[in-house]
């Protein structure tokens, strides 16, 4: 008795994926390949249980026996991946603000076409795939994507849902040093800020038209805080304005690794571009 086979369309809708997903999955996994317009097996496909087959009306198609199911399983799930569209059903938000979300979280970033995943958003379970007919590519998730605190909060935030912060020991360091240095000086912009240096970085982004954040949560799990966040461009601002302070320095050295970590970009300033002497009539 021979056993049964489905072509990559078939396949795609007993899984309950769209076909552009398993079209490009099989592709990245090195089963498939494109040559002259046409979707062609190859040795490695063949050794998975697919053939090529020919139909009177529809032409040359790859067919697929049980074998594949179990590969695909082993290459972590991919009939389980979700879409910016999904993810907007899921968390009950327009489809056309899902990605421009997470590109604000950094997990995405538009290309000339589309969208391309970063790579905090591949950390995170992010799949970057083509459509088939347009080339245009688009990011799909692992559905850990769902239970992502940072991603939930900040779908909560955008629905108006009040978000309580969780003060857990291993913030405490953090909370700590919010609690000693008060945000006391009101910016130009009515940010309450730290310091008189915090103060003056503000006022000049302020100044500048430049949209910015004060004590922005990186889109991490690490319990991070940046100084000042610029949406446009992605870009964090850190003022290092303690010197000669050893549990400073230490939380100076964790964040630039959370930094590095996931390729944030980074602006690092500190007292020194504070240090000036007012100049004499001879310089002027």
């Amino acid at each position: 008795m021979s056993q049964k086979q489905l072509s990559t369309s078939a396949l795609a809708r007993e899984l309950g994926l769209p076909a552009k997903h398993l079209f490009q999955t099989l592709m990245d996994a090195g089963c498939i390949q494109r040559e002259d317009e046409a979707w062609v097996l190859t040795n490695k496909g063949a050794e998975l249980g697919g053939t090529m087959k020919s139909h009177p009306q529809h032409g040359t198609y790859i067919a697929w026996d049980e074998k594949i199911k179990v590969f695909l399983s082993e290459q972590g799930g991919a009939e389980k991946l979700i879409t910016a569209v999904a993810l907007g059903k899921y968390f009950n938000i327009s489809k056309f603000r899902v990605n421009p979300i997470l590109s604000e979280l950094g997990l995405v970033q538009k290309s000339v076409k589309g969208w391309a995943v970063t790579k905090l958003g591949e950390s995170l379970g992010g799949k970057q795939f083509e459509f088939e007919q347009t080339g245009i590519p688009y990011v799909s998730w692992e559905p850990s994507i769902l239970t992502n605190d940072r991603l939930l909060e900040t779908f909560q935030s955008v629905q108006g849902v009040a978000i309580e912060e969780v003060k857990e020991e291993k913030e405490a360091s953090a909370i700590n040093f919010r609690d000693k240095f008060e945000a006391k000086h009101r910016a130009a912009d009515g940010h309450y800020v730290r310091s008189r240096a915090e103060m003056l970085i503000d006022n000049w982004l302020y100044m500048s038209e430049i949209v910015h954040a004060y004590e922005r949560r990186l889109p991490v799990e690490e319990e991070v805080y940046c100084d000042f966040y610029l949406p446009v461009g992605k870009v964090y601002i850190e003022f290092w304005g303690l010197e000669n302070d050893e549990r400073y320095a230490e939380r100076k050295k964790e964040k630039l690794k959370v930094y590095e970590k996931y390729g944030f970009n980074l602006i690092d300033l500190n007292l020194a571009i504070f240090r000036y002497s007012v100049p004499q009539k001879a310089d002027l």
